[in-house]
């Protein structure tokens, strides 16, 4: 009977390793305490199945003390627990929204090992124990850490993760000596990373030869794999996005890639809690520029005072971009939106001619991209008129101000492009849409103590730009449901969702065949489901 009460303990046990591992790498491997400051919130949070788990040890501590048990009915009642918690997880699982699946890497590979190793450990460890009660007791108590165990397995595997790393950054950088024709452009900011490396491809990849960092690919390791798997000997540029969460990072990535030529897009205020302050974000982003050689060429936004008012340490080449301000040496004017893309006209510092360019891309945020990305075409020898071309089948960047359509539903995805400048410049798009205008969002994150603030003001722009509000959760959308009563937004229009799954079958139901226009706007990670 032990050993039959033991199935759904394992089950319940790789159930719940499965997530902790899932949740350990979308906050990087507790790089900078980020698994357990999660685990922490986890458990403040007190689900339904934590709670029946506490619920099972206050039992079983009761049953040793008051010695009301015997091996066979303790078995049951472990094995009917074990079963109840086990299917109450995995109806959790179904309802809430996996965005970001598990990647089986070399590294959670090598985790699961470990966590192997660990638990045959504890099994051993157990047979030295007489008391059944107390081994279940052990047994709760180990699924009920299992975030703690991954954390010591991480701890113990550190010095085999360096020893891999240095394998692979050593391989890179050998790579890198050996193209010595290749150009290196690096590209940073709070946010606009990815499409404007994604559109700076596009337009180089006309004349050259430029391969782009794939996907999110811009952490160290991220560069190292592009370095090691994808760049080939054919290629004239590589385009390396750069991310960070701290300052220091930017420069790392620098060394080890070292750009000549640097695009800093816009500083915000995107991950201020990790970084701990604007002014970090704005030291840590300039890192790219000031790590550029001084006949090396950086191109800054001259609409961003974070980035105007910042005293560079560099003698480099600066190219400024901008559409309000009119001092910019790449200056956009006369901007057109429909929903069939954007219109614009451009003038280059030094020729008094407006040239006009055409794009499928949405927002002020890709006119921004785009800029940078003529400046530096310019620089690289493209004519206008390759520019152009160049510019008009510009691919849209995906959940970036996508346009997907569903019968008469266009749906304006920027799931993943949330930040407080551009939910803004989000909002403005979906405001000029000929049809019903509806919004769906689960607010922003990682804003720290300006969360409530900043949340609130994404909430008053929603006013004149919005038919309908999809709010999807109700702790991090609080601050913009409580804006939009007190700017007398229509009660009736605002609708507070518990999923991403309820919202869309909601979009569905209000639309009534209508030309409808949906944007989603910040469709968090796993690890901020509610």
């Amino acid at each position: 009977m032990f050993y039959l009460s033991l199935i759904p303990f394992v089950l319940l046990l790789i159930n719940d390793f499965k997530k902790s591992l899932h949740m350990a790498q979308q906050n990087l491997y507790n790089d900078d305490r980020r698994f357990l400051k999660w685990t922490i919130k986890d458990f403040k949070a007190f689900k339904t199945p934590l709670k029946c788990s506490l619920v099972v040890l206050a039992t079983y501590l009761i049953l040793i003390m008051f010695k009301l048990d015997s091996k066979v009915m303790t078995s049951i009642y472990f094995f009917l627990v074990c079963l109840i918690i086990l299917i109450l997880k995995i109806k959790e699982n179904k309802n809430s929204d996996v965005k970001i699946a598990l990647k089986v890497t070399a590294r959670v590979k090598r985790l699961i090992f470990t966590n192997v190793v660990l638990f045959i450990i504890f099994c051993i460890i157990l047979v030295y124990i007489k008391s059944i009660n107390v081994i279940y007791l052990l047994l709760f108590a180990y699924d009920l850490l299992i975030n703690f165990i991954l954390m010591l397995s991480i701890i113990i595997n550190k010095p085999v993760e360096k020893m891999v790393y240095l394998s692979f950054k050593s391989k890179a950088v050998k790579k890198l000596k050996e193209m010595k024709n290749l150009k290196v452009i690096g590209i940073t900011g709070s946010y606009g990373k990815t499409s404007s490396k994604n559109i700076l491809s596009d337009i180089l990849n006309v004349k050259y030869n430029a391969l782009p960092s794939p996907k999110n690919f811009n952490t160290p390791y991220g560069l190292i794999i592009t370095i090691n798997n994808y760049l080939d000997k054919f290629d004239d540029i590589l385009i390396a996005e750069m991310g960070a969460y701290k300052v220091g990072e930017i420069k790392q990535l620098c060394d080890l890639v070292k750009p000549k030529y640097g695009i800093l897009t816009k500083i915000g205020t995107a991950h201020i809690e990790i970084f701990g302050s604007q002014k970090n974000i704005q030291k840590g982003k300039f890192e790219l520029i000031e790590s550029l050689p001084h006949d090396g060429i950086g191109v800054l936004n001259a609409d961003d005072e974070l980035q105007v008012n910042y005293k560079l340490k560099n003698s480099c080449k600066i190219i400024w971009v901008g559409i309000e301000n009119k001092n910019a040496d790449v200056l956009a004017s006369d901007i057109k939106t429909s929903n069939k893309g954007t219109s614009f006209k451009v003038t280059f510092k030094g020729d008094n001619k407006k040239h006009e360019f055409t794009t499928r891309l949405l927002g002020y945020n890709n006119i921004y991209n785009i800029l940078a990305a003529l400046a530096l075409s310019k620089e690289f020898g493209l004519t206008i008129e390759q520019m152009k071309k160049a510019v008009l089948g510009v691919k849209s960047v995906e959940h970036r101000l996508e346009l997907r359509e569903n019968k008469n539903i266009t749906y304006i995805d920027d799931s993943y492009n949330s930040n407080p400048v551009g939910s803004k410049m989000a909002l403005e798009v979906l405001k000029d849409m000929p049809g019903l205008r509806i919004i769906m969002t689960p607010g922003m994150v990682e804003l720290g103590d300006k969360s409530y603030e900043l949340n609130k003001a994404f909430g008053t722009y929603m006013k004149n730009t919005t038919d309908i509000v999809i709010l999807v959760g109700e702790k991090i959308t609080k601050p913009i449901k409580d804006v939009l009563k007190e700017v007398k937004y229509n009660d009736k229009n605002i609708y507070v969702v518990k999923s991403t799954k309820e919202a869309f079958a909601l979009v569905n139901s209000l639309s009534k065949g209508k030309d409808t226009y949906c944007l989603i706007e910040n469709d968090l990670p796993d690890i901020y489901n509610e």
